[in-house]
C-alpha cells in the first residue's frame, strides 16, 4: 500500500518523535542577535530605582498599602442603581446616617451602574451582616418613602410572600401558602437574575406574575433607584491572620527558592534571583499604591505566581550562563552573561509575550472580579521578565567584579587568564 504524501509526512513526524530526533529549524524571534545588555546596566538600575522609590513613597507618605477588605476586616456591600450612581450623593447619603469611613468604588462596566461599598465593621455575626446592609438601604433610600409602602428591590421573597398571603389578592384559600411562596420567588429571582438587581418599572413583571398579584404589590410597594445585591463580611482578627498568612507565604516561597538556588548553583545565583523577585514585588506593589488598587487575597495569589515566573525566567537566563561559563572559559564573565542572555532571549520574548497577552485580555474582558489578579499579572510580567535581564544577571558581574577587586577568589567561576588575544563574542 503506497502511501500519499500528507500520509508520508505525518509518518515521518511521528518517526521523529519516536527516535527523539529534532527538528534543525526553531522558532526564532531574533537570528543571532548581539546586543550589549550589560553595556547599559546603569540606566537600567537607575529606571528601576526610580520606580521602586516611588512606590515605595506612595506606600508610606500617599496612598499606602491598600488593603481589601480580606485583610483589614468589614463589611462589603454590592449595590446596583437603576441610573448613573452620583458619587458625591452616596457619599452626603452615608454620611447622614454616620458612615462616615465608608470606601466607594466603580465595579464592573460604567453600563452596570454598580457600585462596591466598603463599611469598617468590628463585629463578624449575622447581627453586623444584618446591619451593614440595613444601613446602606436607609442612607439610599429617598428622604421621604411613600408612606406604608416597602422597597421591592431589597425586598426578600420571603418578605413578598408574607405581603401576598395577607393581602390574598387572587382569594387562592388553602392553596395559598405554597402559590404565592411560587410568585414571590419568580418576582425575586426576575428581579436579581434577568434585571441585575433593580426593576425600573412595576410594568417589568407583567407575565411573571398574575395581575391582580401584580395590582396588590403596587398598592403595597414602591420602587426604589437602586437594590442591594450582596453583603460580604471579614472579622478584623480573620483579616490580621489572613495578612500575616499572605506575608509569611511570600517570605516562605523566596527562602524555598534561594536554598534550591544556592544548591543548584551558587549562592549568589540564589541571592541575586531573590533580589530581582523582592524588585518585582516592591514595584508591583507599589503600583497598587500608586493607583490606589485595593489588595485582596488573588492578588497575593498573583504575586506568588509572578514570583515563581521571573525565577523560572531568571534559571533559564542562569542555566545557560552556566552552560557558557564551561564551553567559553577564556571568556570574561561580561561577554559569557552577554552572550547567554543573546542566546535565551528569543525564548523570553516568545514565552513572555505570550504570557503578557494573555493576562491582558484577562485584565480587558476578565470582569471585575479577576481585575485586581489581572494587573498584578500584567505588571508582574513585564517587570519580571525585564528584572530577570537587567537585575539578577548584572548582579552576578557586579559581584565577581567586587569579589576580585578585593583580591578574593571569584565567587562565579568565570574565566581563565587570558593567554593571548582572543575575540570576545558579546
Amino acid at each position: 500500500m503506497l502511501f500519499s504524501k500528507a500520509q508520508a509526512r505525518l509518518w515521518a513526524t511521528f518517526v521523529s518523535f519516536l527516535t527523539g530526533r529534532k527538528k534543525a529549524n526553531t522558532v526564532e524571534l531574533f537570528r543571532n542577535p548581539n546586543i550589549a545588555f550589560l553595556k547599559y546596566k546603569w540606566y537600567f538600575l537607575a529606571f528601576s530605582l526610580i520606580f521602586s522609590v516611588t512606590g515605595i513613597l506612595s506606600m508610606i507618605f500617599w496612598h499606602g498599602i491598600p488593603l481589601g477588605v480580606d485583610f483589614r476586616g468589614g463589611t462589603l456591600v454590592t449595590v446596583k442603581f437603576a441610573h448613573a450612581p452620583n458619587d458625591g450623593a452616596i457619599r452626603a447619603a452615608l454620611d447622614r446616617v454616620g458612615l462616615r469611613d465608608a470606601k466607594i468604588q466603580r465595579f464592573g462596566p460604567e453600563a452596570n451602574h454598580e457600585v462596591l461599598l466598603s463599611l469598617a465593621e468590628r463585629q463578624t455575626n449575622e447581627a453586623a451582616l444584618d446591619k451593614g446592609k440595613t444601613q446602606i438601604i436607609e442612607a439610599l433610600e429617598p428622604p421621604e418613602p411613600p408612606a406604608n409602602k416597602k422597597d421591592l428591590n431589597n425586598a426578600s421573597a420571603l418578605d413578598v410572600t408574607a405581603y401576598l398571603l395577607a393581602a390574598d389578592p387572587q382569594h387562592l384559600g388553602t392553596d395559598a401558602q405554597a402559590r404565592y411562596a411560587q410568585e414571590a420567588q419568580a418576582v425575586v429571582g426576575y428581579r436579581d437574575k434577568t434585571l441585575s438587581g433593580v426593576f425600573s418599572s412595576f410594568d417589568q413583571l407583567r407575565g411573571t406574575v398574575p395581575d391582580e398579584a401584580l395590582a396588590a404589590l403596587q398598592q403595597g410597594y414602591f420602587l426604589s433607584d437602586f437594590g442591594v445585591r450582596n453583603v460580604d463580611i471579614v472579622g478584623p482578627q480573620v483579616g490580621k491572620q489572613l495578612q500575616s498568612q499572605a506575608k509569611w507565604a511570600v517570605l516562605y516561597s523566596m527562602l524555598g527558592m534561594l536554598v534550591y538556588l544556592a544548591l543548584r548553583f551558587e549562592l549568589i545565583y540564589g541571592v541575586a534571583a531573590v533580589v530581582a523577585c523582592i524588585h518585582d514585588t516592591i514595584i508591583t506593589l507599589g503600583a497598587f499604591s500608586l493607583v490606589n488598587k485595593e489588595i485582596s487575597l488573588t492578588v497575593i495569589a498573583a504575586i506568588l505566581t509572578l514570583v515563581g515566573y521571573s525565577m523560572n525566567d531568571t534559571i533559564v537566563v542562569f542555566d545557560r550562563i552556566r552552560e557558557n561559563i564551561k564551553l567559553l572559559r577564556r571568556e570574561r564573565l561580561t561577554d559569557i552573561v552577554n552572550r547567554s542572555i543573546n542566546q535565551t532571549l528569543s525564548r523570553t520574548v516568545l514565552t513572555s509575550g505570550l504570557t503578557f497577552l494573555t493576562v491582558l485580555s484577562l485584565y480587558l474582558f476578565g470582569g471585575e472580579v479577576l481585575n485586581g489578579f489581572s494587573f498584578a499579572l500584567v505588571i508582574g510580567i513585564i517587570i519580571g521578565t525585564y528584572s530577570s535581564i537587567f537585575i539578577a544577571s548584572p548582579m552576578l558581574v557586579a559581584y565577581q567584579d567586587w569579589r576580585q577587586k578585593r583580591g578574593g577568589r571569584a565567587a562565579v567561576p568565570a574565566a581563565e587568564p587570558r593567554r593571548g588575544k582572543v575575540k570576545a563574542n558579546a
